[in-house]
C-alpha cells in the first residue's frame, strides 16, 4: 500500500457546492433563550401533544448522551438511523460519477447502497480470511478520487473487531475521511474509536441505538466526529429529521442505561450458550468468533438449513453469496427460549 502523507483539510475535502451553500433555517435555529408563544412555524396552536415540530438539532438529546459516551455535544449527530449519517457522508463529500468510496467485502451492504444512489464509485477491497484487514492488499490511497473509507467493527457479518492498529494507520495516512462503524461495540469490551476523536480530525464513529439499547423500531442513530464534520451533516440533513416522540423516548432510555447494561449481559451469556450448542450440531463445521449480538455459522448446506427454519417460521440471514462466507448463516443471539427452539429445530433435521 503505497501512499503519501498529507494533512487533513476538511475544506478541501467537501464538495464545492456544498460548501458554499446556504443551508436551510428556521427561526427555532436562530433563536436561543426562552419563549412561550411561537408563532413562526404554521403550527397547529392547539397541543396534541405533538402539534410543534421537534428541536432540529436535538440538543436535549446529545447533552444526556454527551457524558455517556465521553464526547462534546457539539461531537454529536443524530439520524434516522446511521443508515442516515452514512448517506449523508457520502452525499456531503463525495462528488457524483467523480468520487469513490471504499469497503472491505464481507461488510455491512448500506455503504454500497448508499453509493449507488449518489452515483458514486465503490473500490472493494477483499478481508483475510480471518475476516482481518490486509493493508499489503489494500488500493492505492494517493488515489485522489478516494474519499471516504468505511471500515464496520466489530464487522457485519463475520462478528470479528478489525486490528485496531490497521484503523490508526489508515486515520494517520489517508487523507480523506476514515468511518469506523461501531454499531455492535456494546457487546465487545473494547474500546471505542470515539475517544480517539480528538487526536484524529479525519475520523468518524457510527453507533446506534438499534442493537444494544433495543431501539430498533425508533430508527435513530449516532455518529461522532469533528465540530466541523458534524457542521457539515447538519448543513445538508432534512431540517427535522428526528422526531419529538424518538426524541423524548431516547432520553427516556438514556435515564435507564442500567438496563441495557442487564440486556448486555444477558446476551453475551445466551451468545456463549448458543456457541457451544451450535459447535454440537453435526451440520455446523465452523462457529466462528464473535464481539457482537450474532454469530457467523459454516454450515454443511447454510441455503437448505436456511429454508427449512424460515419454513417453520424461524427467521436467520444466509450469506451463502456473500464474500468469503460460502455456506455461512448468520444468527442473532434471541432470548432463551428462542435459542433453544432454534437449537432443538437444527437438532432434529
Amino acid at each position: 500500500m503505497e501512499v503519501t502523507k498529507r494533512p487533513f483539510d476538511i475544506n478541501i475535502l467537501v464538495r464545492e457546492n456544498i460548501r458554499k451553500m446556504k443551508p436551510y433555517s428556521s427561526a427555532r435555529d436562530e433563536f436561543s433563550g426562552e419563549a412561550d408563544v411561537f408563532l413562526d412555524a404554521n403550527e397547529n396552536p392547539y397541543p396534541t401533544p405533538f402539534n410543534r415540530y421537534p428541536d432540529p438539532l436535538q440538543w436535549s438529546v446529545k447533552e444526556a448522551l454527551a457524558p455517556v459516551k465521553g464526547v462534546r455535544s457539539g461531537q454529536i449527530f443524530l439520524g434516522n438511523g446511521s443508515d442516515e449519517a452514512i448517506d449523508l457522508l457520502i452525499r456531503a463529500f463525495c462528488e457524483p460519477r467523480r468520487d469513490a468510496i471504499l469497503i472491505t467485502e464481507p461488510t455491512y451492504g448500506m455503504y454500497s447502497v448508499c453509493a449507488n444512489v449518489n452515483a458514486v464509485e465503490i473500490i472493494s477491497t477483499t478481508l483475510d480470511t480471518n475476516f482481518d484487514i490486509d493493508l499489503d492488499q489494500f488500493p492505492s490511497l494517493d488515489n485522489p478520487a478516494l474519499k471516504l473509507i468505511f471500515l464496520c467493527s466489530p464487522n457485519n457479518p463475520s462478528a470479528n473487531l478489525l486490528n485496531r492498529e490497521a484503523i490508526i494507520s489508515l486515520l494517520e495516512r489517508f487523507r480523506g475521511l476514515v468511518v469506523v462503524d461501531e454499531a455492535y461495540i456494546d457487546f465487545t469490551s473494547a474500546p471505542s474509536f470515539t475517544q480517539d476523536l480528538d487526536r484524529y480530525p479525519n475520523l468518524v464513529v457510527l453507533q446506534t441505538f438499534s442493537k444494544a439499547w433495543g431501539l430498533a423500531g425508533l430508527r435513530l442513530g449516532m455518529a461522532f466526529a469533528s465540530p466541523e464534520i458534524i457542521g457539515v451533516l447538519n448543513k445538508i440533513k432534512y431540517p427535522y429529521n428526528v422526531n419529538i416522540r424518538t426524541q423524548e423516548l431516547a432520553l427516556e432510555t438514556l435515564a435507564k442505561r442500567s438496563q441495557k447494561e442487564q440486556w448486555v449481559k444477558e446476551i453475551l451469556a445466551e451468545r456463549n450458550r448458543l456457541v457451544e450448542a451450535l459447535k454440537s450440531l453435526h451440520m455446523t463445521k465452523k462457529v466462528f468468533p464473535s464481539e457482537a449480538n450474532f454469530v457467523l455459522v459454516k454450515m454443511t448446506d447454510a441455503p437448505g438449513t436456511y429454508k427449512k427454519l424460515m419454513n417453520l417460521g424461524i427467521i436467520v440471514r444466509d450469506r451463502s453469496s456473500v464474500k468469503l462466507c460460502d455456506n455461512c448463516l448468520r444468527i442473532t443471539v434471541g432470548t432463551p427460549q428462542e435459542n433453544d427452539r432454534l437449537i432443538k429445530t437444527l437438532s432434529s433435521h
